[in-house]
Order: C-alpha cells, then structure tokens, then sequence
C-alpha cells in the first residue's frame, strides 16, 4: 500500500497501486468552452460554404432568343408607356388653352414617325373625328391635339353622339367605312385595345370615340408596331416564348 509524503499512515491510508488522480479546478469549465467554440467555428464555416456555393456555382437562367418570340398584338399594346397629356382640359371637346409638357413630347416623338406598311394611307390623306364618349372633360380636344401633331388631319371635336354617349367601355371605338379599312387600322393602333365598327358612310373619314378605358395614347413607335401586326398578323408565340 502507498501513503502520500507527510500523511500519517495512521489516519491516511490509500489502497492501491497508484494515486488517485485529481482534476485541475476550473478545467471542466474550461472544456466546455473549448466544445461550444468548436461548434460556433464549424457553423461558421458551412455558412461560409453555402455563401461561396450560391454565388460562384449560380447559374444564368437561359433567355429565348429576341428572333424566335413573337408577342401577338394585344400584349405589344398592352406595354404601351403613357407618354401622352393627362386627359383633363377646361370644357368637353375642346383643347387645353397651353401646350403642356406632354404633348411638346408627343410633338418630338411624331417629327420622326416610322413609315407605314404597304396599303395604310398617309395620315394626312383622310379626316379623322374625335369624340368624347366619357364624363371627362377636354379628353377629345387633348388626344386630337396629340393626333395632329403625328400627322392626321383632324375634323370635327365634339362630345360623342347620344347612342354613344357613355356607352364605350373600353379604351376607344374607331367607326368608319368598310372601305376604309386601312386607314380604321392606322386610327385604332394609336389606342391600346381599341375596336372597329363598320358604318353605312360614304366618305373616306374616320371617326375616334374616346371610351372610359382611355388613360393615353401609345408612343409612335408603339403604334407603329401594332399597326404592322394589325396588317399581317404574326404566328402566335409558342410555350418556348
């Protein structure tokens, strides 16, 4: 039997063939720490791995080529950008008594228009009347004005006619008659959404009655888009698109 140095063999007595080990104070403390600052450094870095992942190994997502997509005419008008005058003036169907910012734009935009298809007629060739269909005041004397400085030749501005009146809910109705097909076309490609109505005239005039859905004209370049479409209609855009 072992007795430590100093130790009576009286009192203290220790069986065995070695001492008994004793623990430092303060060391299963300091372990504990040791285990929580192993796990904070392995957290840090699989979070540091998953950043350095997702930012080097991404991939671009593949676009369809500008070529092969074919937009049909109501989504070309519908991103038409409202670049025209806010439809407000003094009194119904007559024009605002000051050019406003807008429509100096409009006047830039139409100084450089995009020649037309085959078979459209100049806009200047043919009498367009524009109506006020709504309860907003002014609305024909400002899209007439716009109108002329693209060119056409502007006739009667008025509010619309009784059977008319209030009754267009969509953006704006283009009356005129069947042989006046083209120019109808060109009328109606400066409205998003518009719609044509053949009438029993004998004239080569075509009529605009604004609608309730009538917020602006399309820009030019707009316009000229969906006029080409609206004369030779494109394919449908496939699921690819």
């Amino acid at each position: 039997m072992l007795t430590p140095p100093g130790l009576k063999g009286k009192q203290y007595r220790i069986s065995g063939k070695a001492y008994p080990r004793l623990a430092r104070p303060g060391q299963k403390r300091r372990r504990v720490f040791q285990v929580l600052g192993a796990v904070v450094a392995l957290a840090l870095i699989g979070w540091g791995t998953v950043q350095l992942v997702s930012v080097f190994g991404s991939k671009k997502k593949p676009v369809a080529a500008a070529g092969h997509c074919v937009r049909p005419a109501t989504a070309a008008a519908g991103d038409a950008a409202k670049s025209s005058a806010s439809p407000h003036a003094s009194a119904s169907g007559s024009a605002a008594p000051g050019a406003s910012a807008s429509a100096s734009a409009g006047a830039s935009a139409g100084a450089s228009l995009p020649p037309l298809p085959a078979g459209v007629p100049q806009p200047s060739t043919f009498t367009v009347n524009v109506y006020n269909a709504t309860n907003h005041p002014g609305l024909a004397g400002q899209t007439a004005k716009l109108l002329a400085q693209r060119g056409f030749k502007i006739g009667k501005i008025a509010n619309a006619p009784a059977p008319l009146e209030g009754k267009v809910t969509g953006t704006a109705q283009v009356m005129g008659a069947i042989a006046s097909k083209a120019a109808m076309q060109l009328v109606g490609s400066e409205v998003t959404g518009s719609t044509a109505t053949n009438d029993t005239r004998t004239d080569g005039s075509v009529d605009l009655v604004i609608g309730n859905g009538f917020s602006a004209l399309q820009s030019p370049a707009q316009a000229a888009q969906a006029l080409a479409l609206a004369v030779s209609p494109s394919p449908v855009a496939g699921a690819h698109c």
